[in-house]
């Protein structure tokens, strides 16, 4: 194939999928402050526990999916899943607990920011995701607004003790589960989020009955559950959906507005350790918000032969393959694609890993 922008492609995939990872970000965001509400008297392992047994419960399919809808989880993809859960779902939220009950929730939600950093940088580590200047000024302007956040937080008495490291190291976590997600992320998130989600509850409530750390009351662990399935069910569903359209790096670096809303919630729910600089702030995540959702990238590039399974379509200029009888709307199935050269708005997705001067 070669020639114009093929028929079907989405005009902005990088918008779409700038969407998607701004309402992952909104989803989790609003779950930190009121998991340090919420898990005061527990211990830090129940509760990050109790986070993903929700994830895990939201994500239980209701209803019968057409069979090919969503490529499914297979054995192959186990080893992955447990690495994942163990970062992700243990270690990282059991960080961020922690340090929840040893810092006030703005701060902690602030920092949270870091997670777009480190993400950024293992994106480019595993898998050399072009950044280009528009995204890097997009990610020093949400650095700079988490920085002023974090340093006004730090001088209004927030402070930088063991519960920053653990907030921070938390981000670390999460962003080594962002990277090594990518290849889940054309697996249906629903099955993804379900099985990291049981594991992670499963590891967590097993660690948690050796070290016999207390659990929340009903109320408490019934509130704890509904965070899990919103911030880490939800949103995470939403996150994989962004990473299939622009990758690792950007997804994550929208994802720095979530310690912004954290903050925003945190301060609505009476924590008024926010002051004038949040303004600031919130224009300079807004520039990086406005910067990767306005970004547009398209040029001639060539595609290898290829052969993988993923959902897809027939109308989106990279899957021109037959059925008998014909298949319309969005199916998964193993397939294989001829090598081409064409040029169409594009984003690092599965089809597009290719090298940029």
């Amino acid at each position: 194939m070669t020639g114009e922008t093929p028929t079907g492609v989405r005009a902005n995939p990088l918008l779409y999928g700038g969407s998607l990872a701004l309402l992952a970000a909104v989803a989790f965001g609003v779950t930190t402050p009121l998991i340090q509400r919420f898990g005061k008297g527990a211990g830090a392992v129940p509760t990050a526990a109790l986070l993903y047994a929700g994830a895990a419960l939201a994500s239980l399919e209701l209803r019968s999916k057409s069979p090919g809808e969503e490529a499914l989880v297979e054995r192959a993809h186990v080893a992955r899943l447990v690495l994942v859960a163990l970062v992700g779902a243990v270690f990282a939220p059991i960080c961020l607990t922690w340090g929840l009950q040893h810092t006030d929730a703005t701060s902690a939600s602030l920092l949270l920011n870091f997670e777009a950093l480190f993400t950024v940088f293992f994106a480019w580590c595993l898998y050399r995701e072009a950044i280009g200047r528009r995204v890097a000024l997009a990610l020093a302007a949400m650095a700079a607004g988490g920085a002023l956040l974090v340093s006004s937080g730090a001088s209004s008495g927030g402070g930088f003790g063991l519960g920053t490291i653990a907030v921070v190291l938390a981000t670390m976590g999460w962003a080594l589960d962002n990277a090594l997600s990518r290849p889940l992320a054309e697996l249906s998130p629903t099955q993804v989020v379900k099985w990291k989600g049981a594991l992670g509850a499963t590891f967590g409530l097993g660690l948690a009955l050796i070290l016999k750390q207390p659990f929340p009351k009903m109320v408490p662990l019934i509130a704890l559950l509904a965070c899990g399935a919103t911030g880490y069910g939800v949103s995470l569903r939403l996150y994989l959906r962004a990473q299939r359209a622009m990758g690792a790096g950007r997804t994550g670096s929208i994802f720095a507005v979530a310690p912004f809303v954290g903050a925003a919630t945190a301060w609505a729910l009476g924590d008024k350790t926010a002051g004038p600089w949040a303004g600031g702030a919130a224009l300079l995540f807004g520039v990086g918000v406005y910067l990767h959702l306005t970004e547009s990238h398209g040029h001639r590039h060539s595609h290898q032969p290829l052969d993988h399974e993923h959902a897809h379509r027939h109308d989106d200029g990279h899957h021109d393959h037959h059925h008998d009888p014909p298949v319309s709307g969005e199916h998964s199935h193993p397939h294989s694609h001829e090598a081409c050269v064409h040029e169409h708005p594009h984003g690092p997705d599965i089809h597009h890993r290719h090298g940029h001067d």
